[in-house]
């Protein structure tokens, strides 16, 4: 990682707004695997602009790839059984990119990402969307991440503002 970014051992955090849900307000975080930091950079860019045209809290976290999304999620979500836990998410935005590579390992990273961003919705019924994006180039990944074409980043955020709005409807927050 980019020493300019973060600090060894600290997440990169970028707040808007309150930190915890203030009046109905939305706390949002932001998972962004940096394997491709320029792909992920607009994936953010997307991403961010959304929940800021919504008004809604957020904070963002690097993750080194794609596998260490869900497990960032769950640190949290364990963290949230707790009332009191510092920390506490209305929903997640997961980000990044894997692109196929030689070998089998695109379908093992693309794969099990999947799966554990769907565990965490089904086990613990959090709001999650995923933006990670699964490529043969990355010709293919600009073209699904790029803010003025696919913007995958954005979207993921809505999805994740929809899923939020969904429990809310269900009475499913605290």
């Amino acid at each position: 990682m980019d020493s300019k970014r973060t600090k060894p051992f600290g997440p990169h955090i970028a707040m808007s707004g309150k930190r915890k849900q203030v009046d109905g307000v939305p706390h949002i975080m932001v998972v962004e695997a940096r394997f491709y930091e320029d792909l992920v950079d607009e994936l953010a860019s997307g991403a961010i602009a959304e929940l800021e045209a919504a008004e809604v809290s957020y904070e963002r976290h690097e993750v080194p790839g794609a596998l260490e999304v869900p497990a960032a999620i769950r640190f949290t979500v364990r963290g949230g059984e707790d009332p009191s836990a510092s920390y506490h998410f209305d929903g997640y935005v997961a980000l990044g990119c894997v692109i196929r590579g030689e070998t089998a390992h695109y379908d093992i990273v693309s794969g099990e990402s999947a799966r554990g961003l769907q565990d965490l919705a089904l086990t613990f019924g959090v709001a999650v969307s995923n933006g990670i994006l699964t490529c043969e180039s990355r010709e293919q990944a600009w073209v699904r991440a790029a803010t003025d074409r696919g913007n995958k980043g954005g979207r993921a955020a809505r999805a994740c503002l929809d899923m939020v709005k969904m429990k809310r409807h269900f009475g499913l927050f605290r």
